[in-house]
């Protein structure tokens, strides 16, 4: 995967947690990841939550909102911001444009708990502003670059957007909405894991792996998106017998795709197979949706086959390697990063494939995938929080 060099940063560089995008929205989504589900774990105990969000569903709501449109969105938020700068050689908000963008971010994070001070339409509105704000400030460099394959992102974010905007017709009472916006925007992420994870885990693979050569196939990439695109299509106009069958032909799809990648010798590389797993995660939830019409509670579990398991697994994985590599540091995982994605597994399968086999110990199995989910987050934000603060130790920009 080829990247053009960026250009050259003014001399005066800002502070280091804003000199690339990567540096705020990485400490901010694994900062949120163990605060929001702390507070979920929290909830499920009895402790209350913001009261804005009863016409969606009121704590579920807040959870399912706030992992989509939080922490998910930080790490999109990260992850694009680096990478379209690398992909166009084209400068993206470094210092007080990107501090701007993360407290647009968490803007929205705090305005729910404050329904005393900020109306429900004004906290919608600081929600629903970071979204357009990162699009534009994408949109621009990939104009200038003008390459169809990178433009992509644009519809997909604003399509995220118009998700937000569901949720939150509904929490103001003008649409019942709400529920189709939180599926849409998991149906739109997971569209943004096939396309990005078929660009960076063959490349991954092969720089890692001499003479791996995992395979490619254009043909079958095209049918990967296009299969996630169809299900959210099928799910918007509620055609659940059409989407379960698309979902099967996406879960040998996706699987056909992993089975070209797969070199043995991953396995001992904890950077590609927890990428690896995380992508898997979407052929298991794919096969979950496929199966939930004859077993129903396969619907509530293939979501989070999506959610806790590729995008928790996904994003982990990807955070990493990105902070390694664009802080200078050597693509090697710690022995604390390793922990960290045997906790982010093992809370995808205790959260999603135990209940599918013992449906009785669903009620407790959540909380310890909630727990094990903080366990894994708490060594990232150890271990790269000051990484992410501080300076490249070459003396480089970004």
């Amino acid at each position: 995967m080829s990247s053009k060099p960026a250009p050259d940063e003014p001399t005066a560089l800002p502070a280091a947690l804003f000199a690339l995008g990567f540096r705020p929205f990485f400490l901010a989504a694994g900062v949120a990841a163990i605060i929001l589900v702390a507070t979920w774990v929290a909830a499920l105990r009895g402790v209350a939550l913001p009261t804005v969000y009863d016409p969606v569903g009121g704590p579920m709501a807040w959870h399912g909102h706030e992992m989509l449109f939080g922490y998910v969105s930080a790490v999109i938020a990260g992850f694009l911001l680096t990478s379209v700068r690398n992909w166009t050689g084209q400068p993206t908000p470094t210092g007080p444009r990107l501090v701007g963008l993360a407290a647009l971010w968490l803007a929205g994070r705090v305005a729910p708990f404050l329904p005393a001070s900020i109306p429900p339409a004004w906290a919608a509105g600081m929600d629903l502003a970071f979204l357009p704000a990162l699009t534009l400030a994408l949109a621009i460099p990939l104009l200038r670059q003008g390459a169809a394959r990178n433009l992509v992102f644009v519809p997909i974010l604003l399509a995220l957007t118009a998700a937000n905007v569901m949720f939150h017709l509904q929490v103001l009472g003008i649409a019942a909405t709400g529920r189709t916006g939180q599926l849409l925007a998991v149906d739109l992420i997971v569209l943004v894991i096939t396309i990005i994870g078929g660009r960076v885990l063959p490349f991954f693979i092969d720089r890692a792996l001499p003479e791996a050569h995992p395979v490619t196939r254009p043909g079958l990439d095209a049918l990967c998106v296009a299969a996630v695109v169809a299900l959210a299509v099928l799910r918007l106009l509620g055609a659940d017998d059409a989407l379960r069958v698309v979902a099967g032909l996406a879960a040998a799809l996706h699987a056909a795709r992993l089975a070209g990648w797969h070199d043995a010798r991953l396995w001992s590389k904890p950077l590609l197979w927890v990428l690896y797993l995380g992508y898997a995660w979407l052929v298991v939830g794919f096969a979950m949706t496929a199966l939930s019409g004859v077993m129903p509670r396969f619907t509530s579990l293939a979501l989070h086959a999506f959610t806790a398991g590729a995008m928790g697994s996904m994003t982990l994985g990807m955070m990493t390697r990105v902070s390694l590599g664009h802080t200078g540091r050597p693509l090697v995982a710690s022995g604390a990063a390793l922990f960290s994605f045997v906790a982010i597994l093992a809370a995808g399968l205790i959260r999603v494939l135990i209940p599918a086999v013992a449906p009785s110990l669903y009620n407790d199995l959540i909380a310890v995938a909630g727990l094990l989910w903080i366990a894994a987050f708490l060594p990232f934000v150890a271990a790269f929080g000051p990484i992410l603060i501080r300076p490249r130790p070459d003396g480089r920009a970004g």
